[in-house]
Order: structure tokens, then sequence, then C-alpha cells
């Protein structure tokens, strides 16, 4: 398997539960946190837990050992070059109803879109992104108080489902050349809300970057990241948020310090 951020942890972690996983393909260690100290990826975590041997290349390279005809990508965060991919299958895993959605950040621009569906969607990978022909798909409602955390979630078990009965033996079909949209990385100008925004825009924005990333904002003559919020009368009421330098906490909490 192939994967790097906690998504493609997840998806290991309940693969692992019912297939012989051989190896981990994974990104190198990377400085984490605030002080910036070498972390291992979160899948790296989760395989040696499972005592499945983990692979780190900068680059994957022709000739890797993974010990397996098939490989199964999930978040891996790296460019597969065509000679690697031509060694074997690679299948990926991606949370979108593709051909919508391709890209880095299909969980959070469809909540930032305001879908209410979306979905899981197998497919071989190509050099085009998230372009190869699709063994599976499912979709899923999103629900009006999900976050980014609990589609994910939702998004690797129908992952898990789907392995199962297309591991054994892949049949594949080209994905429609119509509806495709792009989910490009989020930058640090998507984590901006503007209060001037829509109620609803802005509630999508803070469901879309939670608990991963975080929306920012000035909030009483600071600067917090905003995790939690409702749309009530007519208004976006934030329900936890961390003033920078400080701790998660309940918006009541953050108004007692401002007083």
């Amino acid at each position: 398997m192939a994967a790097t951020a906690p998504f493609g942890a997840d998806v290991l972690e309940r693969l692992a539960q019912r297939h012989d996983v051989t190896a981990l393909l994974t990104r190198p260690d990377a400085p984490r946190g605030r002080g910036r100290r070498l972390a291992p990826p979160p899948a790296k975590e989760t395989a040696e837990r499972l005592g499945i041997p983990v692979l780190q290349p900068a680059r994957p390279e022709p000739g890797m050992e993974l010990g397996a005809d098939a490989v199964v990508v999930a978040a891996y965060g790296l460019l597969i070059p065509e000679p690697v991919l031509e060694g074997r299958l690679w299948l990926n895993v991606h949370p979108s109803l593709l051909p919508r959605w391709r890209g880095a950040a299909p969980v959070e621009r469809a909540i930032m879109a305001g879908d209410t569906e979306t979905g899981v969607t197998i497919h071989r990978t190509v050099k085009e992104l998230d372009a190869g022909p699709i063994a599976a798909q499912r979709a899923f409602p999103i629900g009006e108080q999900d976050d980014a955390g609990a589609v994910f979630a939702k998004a690797a078990g129908i992952a898990d489902d789907l392995l199962d009965a297309v591991l054994p033996d892949p049949e594949f079909t080209p994905q429609p050349d119509d509806g495709v949209t792009y989910a490009e990385k989020i930058g640090p100008a998507d984590r901006e809300l503007d209060w001037e925004d829509p109620p609803d825009e802005l509630l999508h924005k803070i469901r879309a970057l939670s608990p991963h990333i975080g929306a920012r904002a000035p909030l009483h003559g600071r600067d917090v990241t905003v995790w939690k919020a409702r749309v009530a009368g007519g208004r976006l009421e934030p329900l936890e948020v961390q003033p920078d330098g400080k701790r998660r906490m309940t918006y009541d909490e953050f108004l007692r310090g401002v007083r």
C-alpha cells in the first residue's frame, strides 16, 4: 500500500484487518508541530504498530520491493512516475465521485462548495491526475453538521468495502468526459474568513477545514482559528476557537478572556 496522510492511515488500518498488506510505501519523515521536530507520517505510525514493513524513498523508483502485484494508494502525496506505474497495478482510493473533484483536496472543496453528496472512487492510477478508469464507486451524503474529519471517516469505511470487492478481480470503466472539476490544494488564502460573506458560506469553510487545517479570522481584536460554528438567526456564531498561541476553547471561554 502507498499512503501518508491520516485518511491513508485509516484506510491502511481497515485494509490490514482483512487483507495481507505486505509493505507500506510512504513519504519520508518530516518536521511537524510547533517545535518542527522530525516526525513520521501518520500512515507509517499505523504500519509500525501493525508490524508492516515501511519504505520511505524520496521518490518512487522502479524495482521497489513491495511484495505484491497490486498496490492500493490512499492520500500518498507523491507523484508516481510512469515507469513505476507500469510495473504493477496501482489502485487509487479517491474520496470523491470522480470526475468531480480531481486533485489534492476533494473533501475540503466539496464541503466548501456546499455539496450535499460526495463518495469514494477506486480507479487505476495513471499519469493524468485522478483520471484513470473506474473500478468501483459509491456515493454517500454529507450531513449538515459533518466536518472534513467526519467525511474522511465515512469515506475510509466505504473504501474498505469497495476494495474487498475490487481486489480479487478488478474491471474498469473509463471516466466520463463531462463533469470534471478540480480540487486545488488548500492555501493560506483559502483559510481566511471574511465576516462580510454570507453566513452559510462561512460555515462551509469552517467545516471544510476542521479538524485538521482551521479557518482563520480576527475576532474581538485577536487572531483566532475557528474550529466549530453554527448559523442561527441569520448570523454565524462561533462555538469553538483557538487564539494564536493558546489552546482550543469554547467561544464563551474566549469571550470571558476578552472582557
